[in-house]
């Protein structure tokens, strides 16, 4: 198989991952130093292969609803039908989803649970975020094919930091379903 359809397979199954994954940029930078191929081909895949994952990802956590604790269901719900009952909290929602620097699997996740914020919109702002991104580091890493920044890259990946904010994302996903959303909602 050729180095496109092992990046849409490894992309899209690393954005299914709901923790721990490499973040997909990574894998763009690897294919495109390790790989003579299209820079615009590369974005463009990756962002398909991303948001397809990230898309099914909220869709399992959707069906998985069913085998959380109730109480953590209800609440995530809660919470997603406060941020959907005013357009301008939905409106900074999809932002946050176009220009967030964080790792989008804890917000893809919560979104899955949540079931009342619409998915479609959600992954379009994922997706024209991240072919911002994408196009950034690609063009970034053709650009310094020979320069000394790989390894350190790699290293960063690689530190306790990059582990460590992980793990708070997976834990504010977790916070947001202790917290009982239905009280104290707007009229």
């Amino acid at each position: 198989m050729g180095p496109y359809l092992w990046l849409v397979l490894v992309v899209a199954a690393v954005n299914l991952l709901p923790a721990f994954a490499p973040p997909t940029w990574t894998i763009l930078l690897y294919v495109e130093w390790s790989y003579h191929v299209n820079e615009v081909t590369l974005v463009v895949l990756g962002v398909l292969s991303a948001t397809l994952g990230r898309g099914l990802l909220a869709i399992v956590s959707r069906r998985l609803r069913l085998h959380l604790p109730r109480r953590y269901v209800a609440n995530v719900t809660a919470a997603g039908q406060r941020l959907v009952e005013r357009r301008g909290r939905l409106f900074a929602t999809w932002i946050l989803f176009l220009i967030a620097p964080i790792s989008s699997s804890a917000l893809f996740v919560a979104v899955g649970v949540m079931g009342t914020v619409r998915l479609r919109p959600v992954l379009i702002a994922f997706a024209l975020g991240r072919m911002v991104s994408y196009s950034v580091y690609v063009a970034g890493a053709h650009a310094a094919k020979s320069s000394s920044l790989g390894p350190l890259l790699t290293s960063t990946l690689r530190s306790p930091w990059a582990l460590g904010l992980q793990v708070v994302l997976i834990l504010l996903v977790v916070l947001l379903g202790l917290k009982n959303w239905s009280t104290g909602a707007s009229r």
